[in-house]
C-alpha cells in the first residue's frame, strides 16, 4: 500500500520535472540558458530543447527580429551655415550577439535603444555640422546617411547589436529661422534670375550683331556680284551696239538722235531754248537724209 502510494505520488512529480526541463524556442527568438545566474547556452535554432529543471537552470528569451527606434520628438542640429534644423529620424536594428548584449546592457532593449539613440544624435551632430542645407536635401544626403550607419554600427557592435538601416524622415528649418531662410532663398533666386537675364541679353545682342554682320556681308557680296554682272552685261551690250552701229554709222547717228528726242520731249510742258541751227535739230531739217534711207536696210 505504501509502495503504491509512493508510486502514485512520484509519477506526477516526475512528469512535472520532465515538463520543467523542456522548453520551446520560437524562430523569432534567441533562448539563453542560465545556471545559477551564469550563461550556459545560447540557442538560436528553433524547436524543442532540454535543460535542467529549476532552480538549477532557467531560460530567458530575446527577440531575434528587426527592431525600430522611432521617437516622436525631433532633434535640433546646426549646419555649417549656422542654421538650426529639425531632423526626424529612425533606426532599424537587431540583436546578433546575445552574450555581449546581456553583458553590456543587461539584456534590456530599452537601455540598448537609448544608447543607440544617443550615438545617433552624436553622429548626426558631427555630420550635419560639416554640410549645408542644400547638401543635406540633395544627393549628398545618401552619403551622409551611409556615414551615420557606419558610425552607428561601431557603437552597436559594442552592445552585441547590428544596424540594419538609418533614415532621415523629415528635415525642416526651426520656426525662428524659417522666415529668414525663405527670404534669403528668394533673394538668391532673384539674383540668379537677374544674372541669367543679363547673360541672355548679352547673348541676344551678340547673336543680333553677328546676324547683322552676316547680312551686311551677304548684301555687299550680292551688290558686288550684281555690279560685276551688270558691268559684264553693259560691256557686252556696248560691244553689240558698236558692232551693229558700225555696219551703218549714219543710221546709228539717226537712232541716237531719236533716243535723245524721246528723252528730251517727255511732256508737253517741257521747254528747251536752243539755236535752230544746232546739230540737235539736224534730222528735223533733213528728214530724207541718208540715215533715214538706210534705216529700212538696217531694220
Amino acid at each position: 500500500m505504501n509502495r503504491l502510494m509512493i508510486f502514485a505520488l512520484s509519477v506526477p512529480l516526475i512528469g512535472l520535472l520532465v515538463l520543467s526541463s523542456l522548453f520551446v524556442v520560437d524562430q523569432r527568438q534567441y533562448a539563453v540558458v542560465y545556471a545559477l545566474g551564469e550563461i550556459k547556452r545560447v540557442i538560436e535554432a528553433p524547436g524543442l530543447h532540454f535543460k535542467l529543471p529549476p532552480p538549477f537552470q532557467n531560460v530567458t528569451y530575446f527577440d531575434k527580429r528587426i527592431l525600430t527606434i522611432d521617437t516622436p520628438d525631433t532633434d535640433r542640429f546646426i549646419t555649417s551655415e549656422k542654421l538650426n534644423l529639425q531632423v526626424d529620424s529612425y533606426v532599424k536594428w537587431r540583436i546578433v550577439d546575445v552574450k555581449t548584449f546581456i553583458r553590456s546592457v543587461s539584456g534590456s532593449q530599452a537601455v540598448a535603444a537609448d544608447r543607440l539613440l544617443r550615438s545617433l544624435r552624436d553622429g548626426m551632430n558631427i555630420e550635419i555640422s560639416k554640410i549645408t542645407v542644400a547638401e543635406l536635401i540633395s544627393g549628398e544626403r545618401e552619403k551622409i546617411v551611409e556615414e551615420l550607419r557606419n558610425k552607428l554600427n561601431e557603437a552597436a557592435k559594442e552592445i552585441g547589436a547590428e544596424i540594419v538601416d538609418v533614415r532621415l524622415k523629415r528635415v525642416d528649418f526651426a520656426p525662428e529661422v524659417a522666415d529668414r531662410v525663405f527670404e534669403r532663398m528668394q533673394s538668391e533666386r532673384k539674383r540668379v534670375a537677374n544674372e541669367r537675364r543679363a547673360t541672355g541679353g548679352a547673348e541676344s545682342e551678340k547673336i543680333r550683331a553677328d546676324a547683322e554682320r552676316q547680312r551686311d556681308v551677304i548684301l555687299a557680296e550680292a551688290y558686288r556680284d550684281a555690279q560685276r554682272l551688270k558691268g559684264q552685261g553693259d560691256a557686252k551690250a556696248s560691244a553689240l551696239y558698236a558692232e551693229a552701229f558700225g555696219q551703218n554709222p549714219d543710221f546709228a547717228a539717226f537712232y541716237r538722235s531719236l533716243q535723245a528726242y524721246r528723252e528730251t520731249f517727255q511732256a508737253k510742258r517741257d521747254v528747251m531754248v536752243l539755236d535752230p541751227s544746232s546739230d540737235f535739230f539736224k534730222y528735223f531739217k533733213a528728214p530724207n537724209s541718208g540715215a533715214t534711207r538706210a534705216a529700212p536696210a538696217a531694220r
